[in-house]
């Protein structure tokens, strides 16, 4: 099933990027077709394995990968849709891909959860957690599409950007508006994980549990994304930035996230490899 979800992932991608060199409007909406197809596959299974073991399939690294694959796919669609703008999935898609493609290559089961996880916080903590990485990746995109444009203005040669993406005014809005949604679930995520946290010290015996500590790079490095995108925020509202450097910002940000959500997930968590 993994190995399908990252066919159809992969497919979209590709007609994606032929609609973006060539701009034809049966291409864009197979692109769309295929990816809203990929997403509704990704919730059949998501709805089979939640059946499966009685909860959301949150547990583990690679489960909140594929989580937060779904649901990024939900979010861009619903911007395509209201947007009637294709060229960001150019972005999207490929991404979308290249992380289907580790459950895929994992052979990826979704497994019962620990007692200690049965917690109605956990699955109010990790969900708040994946939909603002979600809402984090479309800024990234967006401030990416925003560079690659500003780039050609500067450069006075106005070319396949400047035919193909929207203004830099509105993709600093969008990119502004995810970062807010972002920040809002990412902060309702971390003090939600503090309030669980708080309770399973107290209750839990889990050596996981007791690493559960700012010393942990997972939730140190958390926090610290809280922070770059608290100061993004502080600085285009009291500071007037805009433009250039909240796209750098949006960036950079979330490449800290894919760091957290990836090799620290993976591999140098302490407290949070269930």
């Amino acid at each position: 099933m993994n190995i399908i979800l990252f066919v159809l992932y992969l497919i979209a991608g590709i007609a994606y990027a032929v609609h973006f060199a060539n701009r034809g409007r049966l291409v864009g909406r197979f692109a769309t077709t295929m990816l809203a197809s990929a997403t509704l596959a990704h919730t059949f299974i998501i709805g089979m394995r939640t059946m499966q073991v009685g909860h959301l399939p949150l547990v583990g690294t690679t489960g909140a990968i594929s989580m937060f694959v779904w649901l990024l796919a939900i979010a861009y669609l619903y911007i395509e849709t209201t947007s009637n703008e294709r060229s960001i999935g150019t972005f999207i898609a490929p991404l979308l891909a290249g992380l289907q493609i580790i459950p895929a290559v994992t052979n990826y089961r979704v497994v019962e959860r620990p007692p200690i996880l049965e917690s109605p916080w956990f699955a109010l903590h990790v969900s708040s957690l994946l939909f603002a990485y979600a809402s984090f990746a479309i800024a990234c995109v967006i401030g990416i599409t925003y560079l690659l444009l500003f780039k050609e203005l500067k450069a006075k040669h106005l070319g396949v950007f400047y035919a193909r993406l929207p203004s830099l005014h509105i993709l600093d809005y969008m990119n502004t508006r995810a970062i807010a949604v972002g920040w809002l679930f990412l902060t309702v995520g971390l003090i939600v994980g503090g309030v669980w946290t708080s309770q399973v010290h107290v209750d839990g015996t889990d050596p996981r549990m007791q690493a559960m500590t700012l010393l942990d790079p997972k939730i140190f490095v958390a926090l610290f994304c809280w922070v770059i995108y608290s100061f993004e925020l502080y600085a285009h509202r009291a500071m007037g930035w805009t433009g250039r450097r909240i796209a750098w910002l949006s960036t950079f940000g979330f490449a800290i996230v894919l760091l957290n959500f990836l090799p620290i997930g993976y591999f140098l968590t302490s407290s949070h490899n269930f």
